[in-house]
């Protein structure tokens, strides 16, 4: 399973990645984006946990969006703690891409089919709640 959810993520990202190419931005950037825009100022580890991302690739990829002030930092209680928000330039780049966002997911939509589609949301929000669960995890 983990190799057909991975080759299915890889087709996914690349299909993404070639709408928001021209943009200069990355599907993880989107997402990012998306994910600040939705809940607002977060810790670097909340927001690795919402999206199922290990450290080092959010600090590398959190690094390229503050370089480009789509997204700003400060420390939090403790020096250890960042908290992260969405910048005025990371708005702006989240309102250019989403159109293009939205292009991709209307025509993946259409070409599965509604019924696929929600079953297919359904199906991989399941699976990463099972997974994330640390009974899973151990149970293995």
């Amino acid at each position: 399973m983990c190799g057909n959810f991975r080759r299915t993520s890889r087709a996914l990202t690349q299909l993404y990645e070639q709408a928001l190419r021209p943009l200069g931005m990355r599907a993880t950037q989107f997402t990012i984006l998306q994910a600040l825009a939705l809940a607002g100022e977060v810790t670097q580890g909340q927001l690795g946990e919402m999206l199922a991302m290990d450290s080092t690739s959010l600090t590398r990829t959190l690094a390229i969006m503050v370089r480009q002030s789509w997204i700003t930092v400060r420390r939090g209680k403790d020096r250890r703690e960042r908290r992260l928000r969405l910048a005025s330039g990371g708005e702006t780049q989240l309102k250019n891409a989403v159109p293009v966002w939205e292009k991709v997911q209307s025509r993946l939509r259409r070409q599965l089919g509604a019924q696929a589609w929600k079953n297919l949301l359904q199906l991989t929000q399941q699976v990463t709640g099972v997974v994330k669960t640390k009974e899973a995890r151990y149970e293995l």
